[in-house]
């Protein structure tokens, strides 16, 4: 019998900022969900940290962007939220033009295949220093307010009094097993890290999108990705139903190239509210 966990522990004990904490980190229990909207392929090239990354786009050239939250019920760091803006990418070899939804397609199957993590927040410090200070990742402590319904899913995401933007995704579509592990880029010291995180879980997609959006508040955050040119509505969401995780350290695949940092924040406690309702 598989123990997807299986030589987790005791794992590697480390410290960054105020947070101590045991690598790999486990994921036992989640609510995850995400929209994948359009986005001009030249503004994104204009943000990559370094030329060898690609973005995956469609035949008429306009780049994917993913959008979704986390609402972390059990890890071995506590619970916590974490919302995400992502850009899918090929590392090395650019997908020819007529092929370029295929990444997409096979994900973690295509040679270098992964996403860029634009933007990170999370609700706990030390979710923020482990995810800068191993990985690069671009966290920024900001509260989440989740929404969930036997129908739907939404989060509402601000820092402080400051909206940055409501996600919402209706709980629909195909049931698939999804064992393809998340290979995620970010920067770390002007070094470029890979990580591939492994899952195992149930996923729902659908490419009736009515009823899923986001809309945005006033906050850098939410500047950068409409800055994007993103399109007014997904052409995809998912769902996972259930799901486990193990994020290891990453590995640096490229030095020397552009920093990556993202919005910083606050050195602050935020909120992560979980509301259930059937109304």
């Amino acid at each position: 019998m598989d123990d997807f966990f299986v030589n987790t522990r005791p794992g590697e004990e480390v410290s960054f900022g105020k947070s101590d904490f045991t690598l790999p980190i486990l994921y036992f229990r989640d609510d995850f969900f995400v929209l994948y909207y359009t986005a001009n392929a030249n503004k994104i090239r204009e943000i990559l940290p370094t030329d060898n990354l690609h973005p995956i786009c469609f035949p008429n050239r306009r780049a994917i962007i993913a959008i979704g939250a986390y609402n972390y019920i059990n890890t071995s760091i506590g619970p916590y939220g974490e919302v995400f803006s992502s850009i899918p990418c090929v590392y090395g070899k650019k997908p020819f033009p007529f092929t370029g939804l295929i990444p997409a397609i096979m994900e973690s199957k295509y040679p270098g295949f992964g996403v860029l993590v634009q933007h990170l927040p999370v609700t706990k410090i030390t979710a923020r220093d482990a995810g800068r200070g191993v990985w690069g990742y671009t966290k920024f402590v900001a509260d989440m307010e989740f929404l969930v319904k036997p129908e739907s899913i939404e989060c509402k995401l601000s820092e402080e009094d400051k909206h940055i933007f409501t996600i919402k995704t209706i709980k629909r579509g195909f049931f698939t097993d999804d064992r393809k592990p998340i290979i995620t880029y970010s920067v770390k010291d002007n070094q470029l890290i890979k990580t591939i995180i492994q899952q195992k879980g149930v996923k729902r997609i659908s490419l009736r999108t009515d009823g899923c959006y986001i809309e945005f508040g006033n906050h850098p955050m939410a500047d950068s990705i409409q800055n994007l040119d993103i399109s007014k509505a997904p052409f995809m969401s998912a769902y996972y139903p259930e799901r486990y995780a193990i994020l290891p350290r990453g590995e640096i695949i490229e030095s020397n190239i552009q920093t990556f940092e993202g919005y910083k924040g606050m050195d602050r406690d935020a909120k992560h509210i979980i509301n259930y309702s059937t109304s």
